[in-house]
């Protein structure tokens, strides 16, 4: 069997940290890397990998005592990694039986494969996973319901996929790499991996689902459910709900839509256009809504008092330059496609709209004027520029 480098960032999740590193040396090729990043933990989880006595270990230690966040903790661990093949796995996550096996099958160059996640039902189910309750917290965890539960599924499933991808996700390194690895736009953590996954399928790699590689996901102890983070089983942590929201705004300026996969977790892409919204009566409210959703904004009414405050309230929480992106409504306009409207007519299903322009635009399929609702739509060039986001 190929080597695998198992590359597990972990933030004061020790008890979870435990199960995950016990079931991958109890796969059915006992000499896989395990790569652990202690990012700034304050729960003895340094003090128990340096008591560790394995050859097969390489551990990273953050001293802290900010936390680096998976984003850059993925990263670093995948280059640290010596073997030709990576597996991005997460501290909260038990391996199935023949994990190792079930996954590798499927793997080549120019592939994901991504594990099936059985979960407890602290989230709604979806099609793309098992939801089986072998508990919530350790103290709790049913192991031999677990490992009874994931060879029954394991045989049930043998040899299904699917196109889909999530975490843990297994590749090339040469792959990851070739693409320039997660992009710090989203660090500490949030959407990186959705940014991450358009890239891989724009790239032309093939996504996976093996439906016989199987992992026990507690689900989101890493920030969404940290207790050392505010969280509890079930119960956002402020440190996710801060950065969940931030980086959500960041992905639509990066992308020009939210995140959108169809049911098996496949990326559905839509293209992205240069956008510029032509605004009249533009309050600080309608900004705010609406920055995000264009590359420039043109504003009429009072520009320097609503830029001033909305600048000074959100360029902290982005990495685009707000000055570049909010520009007064007699500027010169560059943009591709020009979409014209008053603010004060806008409506929560008109905004929709606003949300589906890419598509809108895509299907209009010409150059030209037309209205939509409230708003004329020109379109002077289709150039369409999501490739150029897949490499860093």
């Amino acid at each position: 069997m190929e080597k695998i480098t198992f590359v597990i960032p972990s933030r004061n999740n020790l008890e979870f940290l435990k199960l995950a590193y016990a079931s991958i040396r109890n796969l059915s090729y006992p000499h896989h890397c395990v790569l652990i990043l202690d990012d700034a933990s304050t729960d003895g989880t340094l003090e128990w990998i340096t008591l560790l006595e394995d050859k097969n270990i390489i551990h990273y230690h953050n001293r802290g005592p900010e936390r680096i966040g998976i984003v850059g903790m993925f990263d670093k661990g995948i280059e640290m990694s010596n073997t030709d093949i990576i597996f991005a796995f997460h501290a909260d996550m038990v391996a199935g039986p023949n994990l190792d096996t079930n996954i590798l099958k499927h793997l080549k160059p120019g592939t994901v494969v991504c594990a099936t996640r059985i979960e407890p039902p602290l989230h709604p189910p979806g099609p793309e996973k098992i939801t089986q309750a072998w508990g919530d917290e350790v103290e709790d965890y049913n192991f031999n319901a677990c490992m009874d539960g994931m060879a029954y599924f394991e045989r049930q499933n043998k040899d299904k996929t699917t196109e889909g991808i999530f975490a843990p996700w297994c590749m090339y390194k040469s792959d990851y790499l070739a693409i320039g690895g997660h992009d710090e736009l989203f660090a500490p953590q949030s959407k990186e991996d959705s940014d991450l996954f358009n890239r891989f399928v724009l790239n032309g790699y093939k996504v996976i689902q093996s439906w016989d590689g199987l992992v026990y996901h507690f689900t989101s102890r890493g920030s969404r459910f940290n207790k050392y983070a505010g969280g509890e089983a079930g119960k956002d942590s402020p440190e996710w709900l801060y950065t969940t929201t931030r980086n959500g705004k960041e992905f639509i300026r990066k992308w020009g839509h939210f995140v959108k996969h169809d049911p098996l977790m496949k990326p559905i892409i839509p293209p992205k256009y240069d956008i510029g919204f032509i605004v009249s009566n533009c309050g600080l409210p309608h900004l705010e809504a609406l920055e995000p959703w264009c590359s420039n904004i043109y504003i009429k009414d009072d520009m320097n008092l609503i830029v001033s405050d909305y600048i000074n309230k959100e360029q902290s929480n982005t990495k685009f330059n707000l000055q570049e992106r909010i520009k007064p409504y007699d500027n010169e306009k560059q943009n591709n496609i020009l979409v014209s409207f008053d603010a004060s007519k806008l409506t929560n299903q008109n905004f929709q709209l606003l949300t589906q322009l890419p598509e809108i635009i895509k299907d209009s399929g010409e150059i030209g004027t037309f209205n939509l609702d409230i708003f004329t739509i020109n379109i002077i060039q289709m150039i369409e520029y999501q490739n150029k986001l897949i490499k860093l």
